[in-house]
C-alpha cells in the first residue's frame, strides 16, 4: 500500500489516496472525509458551473448565434473525432491504393516509374493538438537549454548577475505579439526550406517565440535557487578543491533543483500559453490556427468548436503542468522526502 500511496503522491494524483486507504482497511470515516475534500467537493463544484454554463450561454446571442453550452460543445467534440476517424480512413486507402499500383508496376518492369507520395488530406484536429505539442516542447527545451546555464552563472557571479539583470528586466514583459514579426523576418531570411528540410517556417517561428517568452522563469528561478545555496556547503566545495564541474554536478545543481524545476513549470505554462497566440498569427498549423481558422469560418459551429479548442488548451495544460510536477518529486528531494 505505502508504494502506490508514494506513487500517487509522486505523480501528483493525491486525489485517490484516500480511496486506496480504505481498500487497505484503514479508518473509513476519516478517509471519506478526506475523500470528499479532495473529490467530492471539486466535482460538485464543477457541475454546479456545468449547470451554470448551461442556463446562462443561450442567453447571450453573437453573430453566430447563441453561446455554445455543454451538449453542443460534445457534440462537436464527438463530430471532430468522427471527421479525425475518416481522415485516417482516407490516408489508408490512398496508401493501399499507392501500394497495389506500384506493385504492379514493379511486376511489369516498370519500376522507373513508381513513386511515392505522402496523404496530402487537411491536417485533423488530433493531428493540430500533436503540432501544438510538438511546437510547446521545441520551444521549452530551447527555453531551457539556454536559461538553466545562464541561470546557474548568474547566481554564482555577483557581476553576471548585475550584467543581466537589465536585460531580463526589460525584455521579460515583452508579449509574444511583438515578438512574432521579429522572429519572422529572422526566420525568413536565414532558414531556407527544401524537401529534406526538418522544420517548416511557421514551426520555427511560433517554436522561438515560445522560447523568447518562456525562457524568463527558469531563468530567474535558477538564479535564486544557485544564489541561496547555504555558503558552508560552498566553503566545503573550496575546502576539498573540487573542480568547476564537480562543483556544479555535485554542489550547486543538487541544492538548486526544487527552484529551478519551479522555474521550469512557470516555463511551460508559459510556453503552452504563449503558442496559442504564436501559432494563429504563424499560421503554423496547431490549436491557435484551428481557433483562428474556426473564428474565420465563421459558421454555426465555429463557436462550439472554438470551445472544444478552449477546453483542449486546458486539459493539455493541466496534464503537462502534472508531468513537471511529477518529475520535479522524482528528481528533487522536499521536506517530506
Amino acid at each position: 500500500m505505502n508504494k502506490v500511496i508514494n506513487f500517487l503522491q509522486l505523480s501528483g494524483l493525491t486525489w485517490f489516496v484516500p480511496m486506496v486507504r480504505i481498500a487497505a482497511g484503514e479508518n473509513p470515516k476519516t478517509q471519506a472525509k478526506e475523500l470528499w475534500m479532495v473529490m467530492g467537493i471539486p466535482i460538485v463544484a464543477f457541475v454546479i458551473f456545468l449547470l451554470l454554463w448551461g442556463q446562462l450561454s443561450s442567453k447571450v446571442v453573437t453573430s453566430l448565434g447563441t453561446v455554445p453550452g455543454p451538449s453542443q460543445v460534445y457534440t462537436q467534440a464527438v463530430a471532430l473525432w468522427d471527421d479525425h476517424k475518416a481522415q485516417r480512413e482516407k490516408a489508408a486507402a490512398f496508401y493501399e491504393r499507392q501500394e497495389k499500383r506500384n506493385t504492379k508496376l514493379v511486376e511489369a518492369g516498370k519500376e522507373d516509374r513508381v513513386k511515392w507520395r505522402d496523404y496530402t488530406g487537411a491536417p485533423t484536429y488530433l493531428d493540430q493538438i500533436v503540432t501544438s505539442i510538438k511546437t510547446v516542447f521545441m520551444g521549452f527545451l530551447l527555453a531551457t537549454i539556454v536559461a538553466v546555464p545562464l541561470g546557474i552563472f548568474c547566481g554564482l557571479s555577483p557581476t553576471v548577475s548585475s550584467a543581466f539583470n537589465p536585460i531580463i528586466q526589460l525584455f521579460k514583459p515583452v508579449s509574444p505579439l511583438a515578438w512574432l514579426p521579429i522572429v519572422t523576418m529572422i526566420v525568413s531570411a536565414t532558414y531556407v526550406t527544401s524537401d529534406d528540410s526538418w522544420f517548416t517556417k511557421s514551426f520555427l517561428n511560433s517554436a522561438i517565440t515560445v522560447t523568447l517568452c518562456s525562457l524568463w522563469p527558469t531563468l530567474i528561478n535558477t538564479a535564486l535557487g544557485v544564489a541561496s545555496i547555504d555558503k558552508d556547503l560552498m566553503n566545503v566545495g573550496k575546502v576539498l578543491q573540487l573542480g568547476w564541474f564537480t562543483k556544479i554536478t555535485k554542489l550547486v545543481l543538487p541544492s538548486s533543483l526544487p527552484l529551478i524545476f519551479t522555474g521550469l513549470r512557470l516555463s511551460l505554462g508559459v510556453g503552452w500559453m504563449v503558442l496559442i497566440a504564436a501559432e494563429m498569427l504563424s499560421q503554423n498549423p496547431g490549436l491557435g490556427k484551428f481557433v483562428w481558422d474556426e473564428f474565420q469560418n465563421g459558421s454555426s459551429n465555429s463557436l462550439s468548436k472554438i470551445m472544444v479548442a478552449v477546453l483542449t488548451i486546458g486539459v493539455i495544460g493541466f496534464l503537462l503542468d502534472r508531468v513537471m510536477f511529477t518529475l520535479q518529486n522524482l528528481f528533487t528531494f522536499g521536506e517530506k522526502r
